[in-house]
């Protein structure tokens, strides 16, 4: 049996912004303070928290496009921190993102037929007429007509420019693709759409997903396996049905109170966090939600909790359990 395409293990990452005015201390926020899950071929993982909560920063430490300051990523069976930079390079091409705003990550002074055939060009795939023809076959596999080929960005909308961007992805026909908060941008009868192509481009290419939103709504629409953030740690992974039936940590149990719920007739019990999320410089001790958790105890506010299995494919980090 094949193992995981891709394996996190117990990846960190910090950020030094200095000290304060007059202070000598360093001050060091920990986005990403060790984190693991893997990713099974074909597989869609949800990455869901809220603002702040080092989901980005998790996507672009997996693409190398920031370095870690510690911990494992291997992909396809390599490590990808002990790499020469021209394995790293040639490895890129199995791993692509789609990035959250579909205007800023696209040129503006490149034509779309140009943003399209840039990876090809790169990795000199193909040249010429056959760049023209892959670039034709990806606008129509996205669901565009192949003569938004000569248009600039600016003048396509929202939607649209989503989709150059998952096209791009698309051009090297990668086995993983980081799909950043996708969606977020957009107007919600075309989150619908763009959704249903990216279901639709798995099935049909086999692909793997990242899937990185604050909406758990959405994460449970896309995901087979979900994966809960909560201040650079992650709290609670399961599949997609048992954390929506049976969400353990009293943050997933919040985050689910907040998705709004179409039978009016519906009830269910409500678990609300108090108060803010702790900024990222001042993190609390023991549980990091423990500050905001309505079911927090002594114990809670001493001692850091570790993922343990609360059932058959499920894990939460809490002292409920």
């Amino acid at each position: 049996m094949p193992g995981p395409l891709l394996e996190v293990q117990s990846l960190v990452k910090q950020f030094d912004v200095g000290g304060a005015w007059l202070s000598r201390r360093r001050r060091v926020i920990r986005a990403v303070d060790g984190i693991s899950f893997t990713l099974d071929p074909g597989e869609t993982l949800g990455l869901v928290g809220e603002s702040g909560c080092g989901k980005s920063t998790t996507g672009r430490l997996i693409l190398r496009l920031l370095a870690p300051s510690a911990g494992q990523i291997r992909f396809e069976g390599r490590d990808l921190l002990a790499l020469p930079p021209r394995e790293l390079w040639t490895t890129r091409q199995r791993m692509q993102i789609v990035f959250q705003d579909p205007f800023g990550s696209l040129n503006p002074r490149m034509r779309v037929g140009g943003i399209i055939a840039e990876p090809l060009a790169i990795y000199h795939q193909v040249n010429g007429q056959g760049q023209r023809r892959r670039v034709s076959e990806l606008l129509e596999v996205v669901g565009l007509d192949p003569g938004l080929a000569d248009r600039y960005p600016h003048e396509l909308s929202g939607g649209q420019r989503q989709r150059i961007g998952i096209a791009a992805a698309l051009s090297l026909h990668p086995s993983l693709i980081v799909a950043d908060e996708p969606v977020s941008a957009l107007d919600v009868s075309v989150q619908a759409q763009v959704l249903n192509l990216l279901m639709d481009l798995r099935r049909r290419f086999g692909l793997t997903y990242l899937f990185i939103s604050h909406d758990l709504h959405v994460v449970l629409h896309m995901s087979d396996r979900v994966a809960v953030m909560y201040l650079g740690e992650i709290v609670e992974v399961g599949g997609r049905d048992l954390v929506h039936r049976e969400p353990k940590h009293p943050y997933t149990q919040g985050l689910l109170a907040a998705v709004p719920v179409a039978d009016p007739t519906l009830r269910r019990e409500r678990v609300i966090p108090r108060g803010e999320v702790a900024t990222p410089l001042a993190v609390p001790t023991g549980c990091r939600f423990h500050p905001r958790c309505p079911l927090a105890f002594d114990r809670c506010r001493v001692e850091r909790p570790v993922l343990r299995v609360v059932g058959p494919g499920h894990t939460a980090a809490c002292h409920l359990y």
